[in-house]
């Protein structure tokens, strides 16, 4: 285990090693798949640590690349992250820092794996809505969460990022992200669609995340 700054998630020959280890992981599925699922689950760790803060606390932590630490594995899973230091600013200079970051990683993602700019974007709004509502839910705050994650996703448009919003929908009175993105772990050997994957019906995407949420 070691801890690591998150910019390495745009330095392009940490992301081309990190292909090699997730090659490793998951089986050889080509550098489009392996990257698109490694931003999936980086994408996640990246936005937490400001977004729970954000929720709990009323003030965000710093999202930069520079101030986001990364507990990774020594296959390349990240496994738990954090921020440094506090932001210090307005909600619009928030969404800002968080257009930086994340499109700082999507290029070099981008360049490095093959995988569009369009999609790893939509993975980053998916990454957003998730880590609000999960922090909201657990405060019993999911409106208020599902609200930031529509004015962040607003904020980091404004910014000049190309990032869909998040958005959300009902399964048996439960709020859900409804994702507009694809983490492609079927296209791993052995692998299949996730629950909510987008990639299916929307009947047989309800009746599994029912299952799923009891």
């Amino acid at each position: 285990m070691s801890e690591l700054a998150a910019s390495v998630l745009a330095d392009r020959d940490w992301l081309r090693e990190d292909l090699r280890r997730a090659a490793g992981l998951y089986g050889a599925a080509g550098d489009r798949v392996l990257g698109t699922i490694r931003w999936y689950s980086a994408s996640s760790m990246l936005v937490a640590p400001a977004l729970e803060s954000l929720v709990h606390t009323g003030t965000a932590a710093d999202p930069s690349l520079e101030a986001v630490m990364l507990q990774v594995h020594h296959d390349g899973r990240i496994l738990d992250s954090r921020s440094v230091r506090a932001f210090h600013g307005e909600f619009d200079r928030l969404a800002e820092a968080f257009a930086r970051a994340l499109g700082a990683a999507v290029e070099a993602i981008a360049e490095v794996s093959g995988a569009t700019s369009r999609s790893l974007w939509a993975i980053a709004a998916d990454s957003i809505g998730n880590r609000l509502l999960w922090a909201g839910s657990r405060t019993d705050r999911a409106g208020e969460a599902m609200r930031l994650a529509g004015e962040l996703g607003d904020g980091i448009v404004a910014a000049g990022a190309p990032m869909p919003r998040p958005l959300f929908t009902e399964v048996g009175g439960t709020p859900v992200v409804r994702r507009t993105s694809c983490c492609l772990i079927y296209d791993i050997p052995g692998g299949q669609k996730c629950a909510s994957c987008p990639k299916q019906t929307p009947e047989e995407r309800t009746r599994r995340l029912r299952s799923l949420l009891g």
